[in-house]
């Protein structure tokens, strides 16, 4: 015979106090407080993280959420560029090995134990240097970009990788990277400074920037050119934060100034602004991770305040316990 239980399920739980450890989809009901609750996915959310070590702006940034990496920027309790790296373990900053020259607006990508550093802005001016992490050390690369500028992005690994876009002029230029030198290759559509990218070597994605005024153009990359899209971003912007990969990125904060604090999420079609916010305001803001699970590092709060030395890390689809009655 046919059971209740294998009709409906397993009976609810009555307990006093919530479980410290629920599955998700359980649900019980709480005789303290009245109420039947559950363990089940909620609106995605930027929660607070680790505090940097040196708070800076337009720094390098590389890994994911629970391995990630930053370098560089522009430091205002250094009065100038600093050379300092930390690595976040998606709670707290280890400072690591510094650069070994001060750079910021630099092109960052790669991982937590092997990332690259090229272009930006150095003591000595705009900046064709590339470095090379190790884990530990910093090594300046025998080649540098073809092309010197700062305010340009990058993406893709320390043996694959391209870096696009950047100032001054604003320029298209894009370059590929083998792990030893930078190889020109087909520029982008939209000459743009201070944008975001996404991806890989050979399926790219470039969005917001400078033209100027800000823009929310985007075009990817198939390792041979770059096309417009049809989708631009909601929030038009320049100086933000990018992270994921040709068809699931993420973009946050950027300019105008002081800063905003608009997430978006790309789907490999279409910009959808999320519920989640950043909960500070900021630009030049760096960040590395996957669509899902990213971590958002420094940046600038105002131009009378630089220097923010602030975490925020991005949920697209946390769990937490939910009420789902009132009595």
């Amino acid at each position: 015979m046919t059971t209740y239980k294998e009709i409906k399920g397993q009976l609810i739980r009555k307990v006093s106090s919530d479980p410290t450890n629920p599955l998700e989809g359980q649900i019980w009901y709480n005789s303290t407080t009245g109420v039947l609750k559950g363990y089940q996915t909620v609106a995605a959310a930027w929660s607070s993280g680790g505090t940097l070590n040196t708070g800076r702006g337009a720094l390098g940034a590389s890994g994911t959420l629970t391995a990630g990496l930053v370098f560089g920027g522009y430091a205002s309790t250094v009065g100038g560029n600093t050379n300092t790296s930390e690595e976040y373990d998606g709670s707290s900053w280890t400072p690591t090995g510094n650069l070994n020259t001060a750079m910021r607006a630099m092109a960052g990508f790669g991982t937590q134990t092997a990332s690259v550093s090229g272009g930006g802005v150095s003591p000595a001016g705009t900046s064709a240097i590339t470095q090379l992490y190790d884990g530990s050390s910093w090594t300046t690369n025998p080649t540098g970009l073809n092309s010197a500028r700062y305010d340009l992005t990058g993406i893709g690994t320390q043996t694959a990788g391209l870096g696009f876009g950047g100032s001054f002029p604003r320029v298209a230029t894009t370059e590929s990277w083998n792990g030893s030198s930078w190889t020109s290759v087909n520029s982008m559509n939209t000459a743009r400074s201070q944008l975001a990218g996404a991806g890989t070597q050979t399926a790219g994605l470039a969005f917001g920037g400078a033209i100027p005024p800000s823009t929310a153009a985007t075009e990817s990359w198939d390792g041979t050119n770059w096309t417009t899209l049809p989708a631009t971003m909601n929030t038009a912007r320049s100086d933000l934060g990018g992270s994921g990969n040709q068809t699931a990125a993420l973009a946050f904060g950027g300019s105008p100034n002081p800063g905003v604090t608009a997430t978006e999420e790309w789907d490999g079609t279409t910009w959808t602004t999320s519920p989640a916010t950043l909960a500070t305001a900021r630009y030049e803001v760096r960040g590395a991770g996957t669509t899902s699970l990213t971590f958002a590092a420094g940046g600038n709060t105002s131009p009378a305040n630089p220097s923010f030395a602030g975490t925020e890390e991005y949920n697209a689809a946390p769990l937490a316990t939910v009420t789902l009655t009132t009595s």
